[in-house]
């Protein structure tokens, strides 16, 4: 038994996966500037913020991003802070004219990057809420983020309260539009059921408790702790569904159906209700394979035409990982 274990640990040393220190972290809130737990749980790291954070191992920026439309409580005051992020907004040339939003994402770029650069801070964790019934997800680009998985497999084992998941935008680089792909490694912490505008205690506790886990497991990581492989369930965006509309004008001629409302990550089965029109009549799923829902009756999704979200489930293997600092 004792062979057998040592052998274990063996085969464990080597596929030990090492990587660089994560020596600067941001937590970042108000992208959207009505989303309320993160702009409150980044003030109150604002005004609380003590010498201890500025140093080893790790430095923890806190960035207000989108200050303006947090001053009016508004998602954003000319144009989508969390869609100019793309390579090709990054290198928008800037005039009078342009969106304080883009002149506002070139700012965070020189501030947490340069995007893609080796200077580009180690991790951004960008604060969200939604008004879906989510509970807590980390939204990325990568399935293969070795730090997002392993911080999304500790979330999952502490967190009690609320299920946390994994949800992966299948993007190039180039095209990764949010604020969280400027970092080196980077995620949206994404959080609800909460109205926007508002605040809820029990969301904002949790997002707090999610961040203090995060930070300390970044700080364990760079003190050389090993984290056991394991595996994670991945949500992969499948694709977007908009609400059925009027042909002639474009307005929406039904809701999401009660079976589905806040029933997020809940297997849709082709042939399941999936909105009631106005007239009584109920709409089924036609697609060809079950898949989860998220992201349903999202309010701030109205104006981008999106009612609900689908993604595929698959597990992801995740190997074990040491920083290489030591």
């Amino acid at each position: 038994m004792m062979d057998r274990e040592r052998q274990s640990h063996l085969r464990n040393k080597e596929d030990m996966v090492r990587l660089p220190a994560l020596a600067r972290v941001a937590v970042c809130g108000g992208t959207h500037g009505n989303e309320l737990s993160g702009v409150y749980l980044v003030r109150e790291k604002l005004k609380t913020k003590r010498k201890s954070e500025m140093m080893e191992p790790v430095t923890v920026v806190t960035v207000m991003s989108n200050p303006r439309a947090v001053q009016r409580c508004v998602r954003y005051t000319e144009t989508d802070l969390n869609r100019c992020f793309t390579e090709a907004m990054l290198s928008f040339s800037l005039s009078e004219q342009t969106p304080y939003e883009i002149v506002r994402s070139q700012e965070l770029n020189t501030q947490l990057g340069p995007k893609g650069s080796p200077q580009a801070t180690d991790l951004i964790c960008d604060l969200h809420n939604t008004t879906a019934n989510m509970g807590l997800c980390l939204i990325t680009y990568s399935d293969s983020d070795w730090i997002c998985l392993h911080i999304c497999k500790h979330l999952q084992r502490e967190m009690a309260t609320i299920p946390v998941r994994y949800i992966h935008y299948d993007f190039p680089p180039s095209e990764a539009y949010s604020l969280d792909s400027v970092g080196k490694h980077g995620f949206a912490m994404e959080i609800g059921p909460q109205p926007h505008g508002l605040i809820r205690s029990n969301i904002f506790i949790a997002m707090q408790e999610a961040v203090q886990l995060m930070l300390e497991w970044v700080r364990l990581f760079n003190s050389g702790a090993q984290f056991e492989g394991g595996s994670v369930d991945v949500y992969t965006l499948v694709k977007n569904i908009d609400y059925p509309r009027d042909p002639h004008n474009h307005t929406i001629t039904a809701a999401v159906h009660p079976d589905l409302q806040d029933r997020d990550f809940c297997l849709l089965h082709p042939g399941d209700p999936m909105f009631l029109s106005f007239s009584g009549e109920t709409v089924r799923y036609k697609g060809k394979e079950p898949l989860y829902p998220f992201f349903v009756n999202e309010s701030s999704y109205y104006e981008k035409g999106v009612a609900l979200s689908l993604a595929r489930r698959r597990k992801v293997e995740i190997p074990a990982i040491q920083c290489s600092r030591t």
